[in-house]
C-alpha cells in the first residue's frame, strides 16, 4: 500500500492564508511587512528562487525589493547596504541569496544582518536562541518541515527521529527542533559507517543530503514519515530529491514529494518570519532581541 503524499503546496497555501491575515491588520494599522532580497552575481538557479520569493510577496500583500549586484561587486559595497536595510523601518526582513561569489565571506555578510531582520534564521544569536530553547527566527526550511508534520498531527515526543545531513541552514536546526518536540534524535553525516541501520530506526525520517535518490525503500522502517528536503536536477532534466521516492513510497507511512512538498513552506516560512518581524516593529518590540517564535499553523 503506497503512503500517504504529504502536500507541501497545499499546507503552503493554508498556512500563507492564516500569514496573510495578519498582515492585512498590520496594514491597517499602517505597517506594511518588508522584505529586502539581496542577490550578487548570475547563478541561474538563485535568480530563480529570488524571482519566486519576490512573487510571493506580492502574493501576500508584502513590500519587497529586490537588489541585484554584478559578481564584481566588493563586500563592502554590499555590507554598506544591508548597513543602510537595517536602519530602514520599511523593511524588516533582510535576506541574502546563497551562494556569493568567491570574493567575500559570507559569514561576514549574514552576521550583518540586525538579528531582528534575519529572517533566515541563519545569525548566530538567531541560531545561538534555537540551540538554547530561547524564541528567535527559526531557519524556513526546518521550521517549514515541523509545519507539515504539525499539520498532519505526527507524534514526535518520545518518537525515533533521524535527520540525514548536518547544514547549518537544514540539518543542524532540524534536529534541534526535533529535539525541543521531545523526539529522540539521531544526525548522520557522510561519515556514517552504517546509514542504513539508524534510518530503517526512524518513526521519522528528514533527509538533507544533496545526493539523488541516496535514501531508498530498503533503507526505511514500514510507516514511517519521510521527509524529503533535497532538490536536485538529473541528467534528463527531471527533478528528483534525496529519496528514491518510487520505491520509499511502498514502504512509508507518509511521505513528501519532489517538487511539490518541502520547497513551497520553505518560501512560506520566509513569509511568515517577515509578518512577524513587522508585528515586532509595529508593537515597539524592534528593539530588543528574542522575538517571538513563529507559531505552527
Amino acid at each position: 500500500m503506497s503512503a500517504t503524499i504529504i502536500d507541501g503546496v497545499a499546507i503552503a497555501k493554508a498556512t500563507r492564508a492564516a500569514w496573510r491575515d495578519r498582515a492585512d491588520i498590520l496594514r491597517a494599522r499602517g505597517v506594511t511587512p518588508g522584505l529586502a532580497v539581496i542577490i550578487v552575481g548570475d547563478n541561474a538557479a538563485s535568480k530563480v528562487y529570488v524571482r519566486n520569493k519576490v512573487k510571493a510577496c506580492g502574493e501576500m500583500g508584502l513590500h519587497s525589493e529586490l537588489i541585484e549586484y554584478p559578481e564584481s561587486a566588493s563586500q563592502r559595497e554590499v555590507l554598506a547596504r544591508i548597513q543602510a536595510l537595517n536602519n530602514d523601518p520599511r523593511i524588516h526582513g533582510i535576506l541574502v541569496q546563497l551562494p556569493l561569489p568567491k570574493q567575500f565571506d559570507a559569514d561576514q555578510v549574514l552576521e550583518a544582518i540586525v538579528p531582528s531582520k534575519d529572517v533566515d534564521g541563519f545569525h548566530v544569536e538567531n541560531a545561538g536562541a534555537l540551540a538554547t530553547g530561547l524564541p528567535g527566527f527559526w531557519p524556513c526550511t526546518p521550521h517549514g518541515v515541523m509545519v507539515m508534520l504539525e499539520h498532519h498531527k505526527v507524534p514526535l515526543q518520545g518518537a525515533e527521529a533521524v535527520v540525514v545531513g548536518r547544514s547549518n541552514i537544514v540539518g543542524k536546526p532540524q534536529a534541534l527542533m526535533l529535539l525541543a518536540k521531545d523526539a529522540t534524535v539521531t544526525i548522520c553525516t557522510s561519515k556514517t559507517r552504517d546509514l542504513a541501520f539508524h534510518t530503517c530506526r526512524a518513526d521519522v525520517l528528514v533527509v538533507a543530503t544533496g545526493k539523488p535518490k541516496m535514501v531508498t525503500g530498503a533503507m526505511i522502517k514500514p510507516g514511517a514519515v519521510v521527509i524529503d528536503v533535497g532538490i536536485n536536477r538529473l541528467p534528463d532534466g527531471k527533478l528528483c530529491g534525496d529519496v528514491d521516492f518510487e520505491s520509499a513510497k511502498e514502504v512509508a507511512g507518509m511521505i513528501t514529494p519532489v517538487p511539490g512538498g518541502v520547497g513551497p513552506m520553505t518560501i512560506t516560512m520566509l513569509l511568515a518570519n517577515t509578518v512577524l518581524s513587522a508585528e515586532r516593529y509595529a508593537d515597539g518590540r524592534v528593539s530588543t532581541f528574542r522575538p517571538e517564535a513563529v507559531p505552527v499553523v
